[in-house]
């Protein structure tokens, strides 16, 4: 590893470190005075969420909340906070990792019981909001699921891996984008664009007729709604390799918000910043091409139906093909699947409907 990512490490794990000790430095002030405690968190509310045009994203606004240790009410919660906060100082002082998950059975060890998993999430993303920093950067991780394929060479930056290089076509079934694959350096590709493919079982198909060699692309499975490591390192591929980002999801409603995260962000992440990819495109499975494809489908149900109406509302939307196709989905009142080209054989998706999205996009 480089001697100019080495210090970028040292760096983000010091200012790391000191922005927790300055959280609990404020609170011994507090209790230097004879004075309850207060923090004043910024507030994740929908109301405080807002879309900014500059960044193309979803960012914060001004609004706060507070938590004083003087309030019965907020007692529990001030103290749960606060052990996150040092809990999080623990493993970034000790080079160690956790995951969300651990957090939670962890917090039993100190006598700070949650009653669930959600409520030590939520109090994470508040310390993220505190801290202006992901959790990340506080070595807590989600539990992996999406994975990556092609022609990339990097090489890791975590500690016990500095230096060492791999390939991304290294395993038949692609690497899990964790982490170490996260923070990683760029060293050599031959791609031209990245596919980001919402199932599991297309990538593998992908994989298995050599897109990533005919298209010389990277590909990406993100198994549902991309996880943040997932939509950091497909910005990460497109504004520092400048390779194109194209999406595939179902065919509707649900797949066509995967596609917005990755390309506006998400309101439950407007308190993180490089999460999302601006210039990537969504290319389907559109409504239109449920009808042009004749693929079979489900009906709509009321979830569904109320989930397109919020769609149609949303300011990320409001664009000519959002529109189009949500007042499409909305005409038709049904859904398909990307396994849905399978009726027409194994390799349909990739010899005929890639084929022609692809050649679509040559012509524009």
């Amino acid at each position: 590893m480089g001697r100019r990512s080495r210090r970028k490490q040292f760096r983000k794990r010091l200012e790391t470190l000191r922005a927790l000790e300055g959280f609990g430095k404020d609170l011994y002030k507090y209790f230097a005075r004879g004075m309850f405690p207060v923090v004043k968190v910024p507030s994740r509310s929908v109301s405080n969420i807002l879309y900014d045009e500059g960044v193309r994203g979803y960012i914060l606004g001004n609004k706060t909340k507070l938590r004083n240790a003087a309030n019965f009410l907020h007692l529990k919660k001030f103290t749960q906070f606060v052990w996150i906060a040092y809990f999080a100082h623990e493993l970034v002082e000790k080079r160690k990792t956790s995951t969300l998950r651990d957090v939670y059975y962890s917090s039993q060890a100190y006598g700070i019981d949650f009653e669930e998993q959600r409520e030590s999430d939520e109090l994470i993303m508040d310390l993220e909001a505190l801290m202006g920093r992901p959790r990340e950067d506080f070595n807590i991780f989600p539990a992996e699921r999406a994975a990556i394929f092609g022609d990339l060479t990097i090489e890791y930056t975590v500690p016990g891996y500095e230096g060492k290089r791999i390939n991304l076509t290294t395993h038949p079934d692609g690497l899990m984008i964790g982490h170490s694959l996260r923070t990683s350096e760029f060293i050599e590709t031959s791609a031209e664009r990245v596919f980001v493919i919402e199932k599991d079982a297309i990538f593998n198909r992908f994989i298995e007729e050599r897109i990533y060699d005919k298209y010389k692309a990277i590909l990406i499975s993100t198994s549902g709604q991309a996880p943040r490591a997932a939509r950091y390192l497909i910005r990460r591929l497109n504004q520092e390799l400048g390779l194109p980002v194209y999406i595939f999801t179902d065919g509707d409603v649900w797949g066509l918000h995967i596609a917005g995260v990755i390309i506006y962000g998400s309101a439950n992440s407007a308190h993180v910043r490089d999460l999302h990819t601006p210039d990537a495109k969504w290319i389907g499975v559109w409504a239109t091409d449920i009808e042009r494809y004749k693929l079979p489908t489900d009906p709509f149900n009321d979830i569904d139906m109320k989930r397109l109406n919020e769609l149609l509302r949303d300011p990320r939307y409001q664009g000519e093909l959002w529109q189009r196709e949500l007042n499409k989905f909305k005409r038709l009142r049904k859904k398909s699947e990307l396994e849905a080209f399978s009726r027409y054989g194994l390799t349909y998706i990739v010899d005929t409907y890639l084929k022609n999205k692809m050649e679509e996009l040559d012509s524009l």
